[in-house]
């Protein structure tokens, strides 16, 4: 059996206008991106480094891998904009960089302390950025190769990293998980390597030390005031004591050079990579639509809408998917293309306006029904037994809420995909493109579902809710049954609306995805054009090493066998919007002939782009056939309404922000042209 592949997606329909000015808002994005990565990279500047006669770690890191490939880092921004005490400067990606990168055409996962900061001193959160490169090597049985140059613990900060679950000393339960699990290990020592810092390449399989490094538990300063010896380090634990002496290293090198030379001769001697072997014989393709385009699809708004598969197209090869079960749960995309020419599952939610099931109009998308939460949960196991790396795209409000929500056991489904993305062996990736809320975050593997990695955008919001909705919620007791705040006294209003109005800044400042990125809260933050690349590099790495999961052959996956079940019990296809409404009594047309534009779900109505902006249409106004006339609100995501003919404004039916049922008129039309009267 083979699995056909479909065109997916397509060219752009929204307006040149539009797309500019989603292009434009990500470009001052990335170029704020772009500045943060600088700041990173430069460290506390290569100047002291170069006196000592020795390389930076970017420049170590650039001669380590091949030639012209590239360097991916993760947790880039880890404690960007955090001061610490008894420094005057603060530690640029926490002093440590983590990367994968090829070496002789082998991804790699490289950890290595920046030289630059502190003489690679260790400070809070630098443990567990090192924990978490190694935890995404163990997943994808990637070898580890450790540059180390590392002055222990930042002292001063020494209670924020030394001890606790995931403190400095959980680094080496990890080393020796990795070589437990067979993952190689090599490690250069390029200068200072105290305490922790010493620690960390002993597990390592082969262990190389330039002239200038050395590795002690204790540096010479301490124990001069230990036991009154004047001794350098290099003396207590230079190459010559711990390759001759003691063994603890292997091999000495004269210089920074020579030893990323061999350090690159031991990544060669390894086994190679099986991707090319799973590819099947098909030849990577890029895909047909530019994923540069994914610039000009999100828009600005995170509660505007867009196509979902208009960025899948853009991410697969050759813009082909075989979606599964199209017919079912239509509000998440669920299906498998080829990304660098091999097989990769997609899981994504689906924000377009979806027929309700059961022909109650259309429901929002951005929200898990039912019916999708159990098609993930269905197709997630499905992956995992085939063997396939999933990604996962999120833009997703929560779990859908209400009386009939939980008379259906949304609880009991969400549970299910809780536990099936729980207890998964495959290589998982998730991708926060914009909206990550509340339990859906979770649902949708989110990092506390341990993905192998999880990448964010500029435009991502990461949070339980959002900003005003939260002020709402905290401010209850003081508001009406309309969320007005309910006091006739001057000055417990402005208190109320002062309150309201700090809590929903504060929320807002912390969905900002640079300050997620800075507490580990996302691994790392990419433009939306890089994303294609992460993910052709991810799909590779998935595929490296062999035999330590199942990967089937593709004639005798699962998928096929759900296929066939979920084809075999097709519905007919949901009523279309406006049916089933006939219970609605709507007001008196405005004239003979007119035409009603109706909402195409229940929420709340706006007549305007945003508050301080004229209305869509007036009175009067002729409009095309599809234009936008107003937007519907559910759970902060807005559905357009638009006109399903051509033709004059003759009346609008409904108030700003008015409450509104699926199918009800929003406003009316005159076809085809002639002035309103």
């Amino acid at each position: 059996m083979k699995l056909r592949l479909f065109p997916i997606g397509g060219e752009l329909e929204a307006s040149a206008e539009e797309r500019e000015h989603s292009q434009q808002h990500i470009a001052e994005l990335d170029r704020a991106l772009e500045e943060r990565r600088a700041v990173v990279r430069h460290g506390w500047g290569p100047e002291k480094v170069h006196r000592k006669g020795k390389l930076t770690t970017w420049e170590r890191l650039e001669r380590l891998v091949d030639p012209g490939s590239p360097i991916l880092p993760v947790n880039t921004l880890v404690n960007w904009g955090r001061d610490f005490a008894g420094s005057e400067k603060q530690a640029p990606g926490a002093g440590v960089v983590t990367a994968f990168g090829r070496v002789h055409g082998r991804w790699v996962m490289v950890i290595a302390n920046d030289n630059t900061v502190a003489s690679g001193a260790w400070w809070p959160l630098s443990p567990e950025k090192i924990e978490r490169g190694q935890q995404m090597a163990l997943r994808l049985r990637l070898p580890v190769v450790y540059l180390v140059d590392c002055s222990g613990l930042f002292l001063p900060e020494q209670s924020h990293s030394f001890p606790g679950r995931t403190g400095a000393g959980h680094i080496f339960k990890k080393n020796s998980e990795l070589s437990a699990a067979g993952v190689p290990q090599i490690a250069g020592v390029f200068g200072d390597s105290i305490a922790g810092g010493g620690y960390m390449p002993i597990i390592s399989d082969r262990v190389y030390m330039t002239e200038g490094a050395y590795m002690v538990i204790a540096g010479a300063a301490l124990i001069k005031g230990a036991k009154s010896l004047h001794l350098t380090s290099l003396d207590i634990g230079g190459p010559e004591v711990h390759v001759h002496q003691s063994a603890c290293a292997d091999v000495r090198v004269p210089d920074d050079e020579t030893c990323l030379r061999h350090l690159r001769e031991e990544v060669a001697r390894l086994p190679g990579s099986g991707a090319d072997f799973y590819r099947h014989g098909v030849q990577p393709e890029a895909p047909l639509y530019d994923p540069g385009e994914l610039e000009q699809i999100l828009p600005r708004d995170h509660r505007h809408i867009y196509d979902i598969r208009q960025v899948v197209a853009r991410l697969v090869d050759g813009s082909l998917f075989h979606e599964f079960m199209p017919e079912v749960g239509r509000e998440v995309l669920t299906g498998v293309g080829r990304v660098g020419g091999l097989w990769v599952g997609f899981a994504a939610n689906v924000l377009e306006p979806q027929p309700h099931p059961e022909g109650k109009g259309h429901r929002p998308g951005g929200i898990l029904y039912r019916e999708g939460i159990a098609k993930l949960a269905a197709f997630s196991r499905a992956c995992n037994d085939d063997g396939l790396p999933l990604v996962w795209l999120q833009d997703i409000a929560g779990f859908d809420i209400g009386v009939e929500a939980e008379a259906l056991g949304l609880l009991g489904y969400g549970s299910s995909l809780i536990y099936s993305n729980s207890t998964n062996s495959n290589p998982v990736f998730t991708v926060l493109l914009r909206k990550a809320s509340g339990a859906g975050y979770y649902a949708m593997a989110g990092l506390p579902y341990e993905p192998v990695i999880q990448l964010a955008t500029p435009l991502s919001r990461l949070s339980v809710m959002e900003g005003r909705t939260l002020a709402i919620a905290t401010y209850n007791s003081k508001l009406d049954d309309d969320f007005e705040i309910a006091t006739t006294d001057p000055e417990e209003r402005r208190r109320i609306e002062e309150g309201m109005a700090r809590t929903a800044a504060r929320i807002e400042a912390d969905m900002d995805p640079v300050g997620a990125a800075a507490r580990m809260d996302t691994d790392e933050l990419i433009r939306l054009r890089e994303l294609r690349p992460w993910l052709q590099a991810l799909a590779e790495m998935a595929y490296q090493a062999t035999g330590y999961r199942r990967v089937k052959n593709p004639r005798i996956w699962s998928l096929h066998d759900l296929e066939v079940l979920a084809s075999g019990r097709r519905a007919e296809a949901p009523a279309e919007a406006g049916a089933g409404h006939a219970a609605h009594v709507d007001q008196e047309p405005p004239e003979a002939g007119a035409v009603p534009v109706r909402a195409p779900m229940e929420g709340s109505v706006f007549l305007r782009p945003a508050p301080d902006q004229p209305p869509f249409v007036q009175v009067g106004q002729q409009v095309e056939a599809g234009a936008k006339v107003g937007l519907v609100e559910v759970m902060k995501t807005f559905t357009a309404v638009r006109a399903p003919a051509a033709g004059v404004v003759l009346r609008v039916d409904l108030p700003e922000g008015a409450a509104v049922r699926a199918g009800q008129p929003v406003l009316w039309l005159r076809p085809g042209g002639g002035l309103a009267t």
